[in-house]
């Protein structure tokens, strides 16, 4: 069984559209995603990518939101508004409290649905609560577990072992010594994992 390290953000809208085909891929080959949340932003300027964000720059982010569409419709999954709050450090925080529990692929699902899917504030207490809800975790359980420093520990020693591996950015897998990035890099990934079964 192969382990295809997964590195994304959910502040991150093209790591939403390779997560859900990844998920697939990785079931159709028996692999295991090892699922491992990074700050995007922090990421970029640790490889000294310091250019203005895609927000920034209209004409790039009018291109960004068709192109996101286009594989959103490809991939039949939901692409509502851009998220209204997109400070995505507490809800990355949340997957280890959702590997902890064993519902991680379920944790990032929901998460991505609440956000990229339906628009909502990926920071808020609101939207964590209700994630906690539907999960079937205790909420205060939950918002007290993201704010730990536990949680801040773990996050931390993730994003270090990241920039040592030379991750710059986020979708980026990982498998034994290769590594893809983007959205539309899946098929590599597909076609190493058909070949090193």
């Amino acid at each position: 069984m192969k382990t295809i390290d997964f590195y994304f953000d959910i502040y991150s809208p093209y790591a939403y559209l390779a997560f859900h085909r990844l998920v697939e891929i990785a079931d159709a080959h028996g692999s295991e995603i090892n699922y491992l949340p990074i700050d995007l932003k922090k990421a970029k300027i640790a490889a000294g990518n310091t250019g203005p964000a895609n927000m920034q720059i209209p004409p790039k982010i009018r291109y960004l939101m068709a192109d996101l569409t286009r594989w959103a419709n490809r991939y039949g999954i939901p692409f509502g508004e851009i998220p209204k709050g997109m400070d995505s450090n507490r809800i990355n925080r949340g997957v280890f409290f959702a590997i902890d529990h064993g519902q991680a692929t379920e944790y990032i699902r929901e998460s991505y649905a609440a956000t990229w899917g339906r628009g909502g504030d990926m920071s808020s207490d609101e939207t964590l609560t209700d994630l906690a809800q539907k999960m079937g975790w205790n909420p205060d359980e939950f918002l007290t577990y993201i704010a730990s420093g536990e949680a801040d520990e773990r996050y931390a020693k993730l994003f270090d072992q990241a920039v040592e591996r030379g991750v710059f950015g986020v979708p980026i897998y990982i498998i034994d010594d290769q590594m893809w990035w983007g959205n539309d890099r899946l098929h590599f990934v597909e076609e190493y994992l058909a070949e090193n079964a």
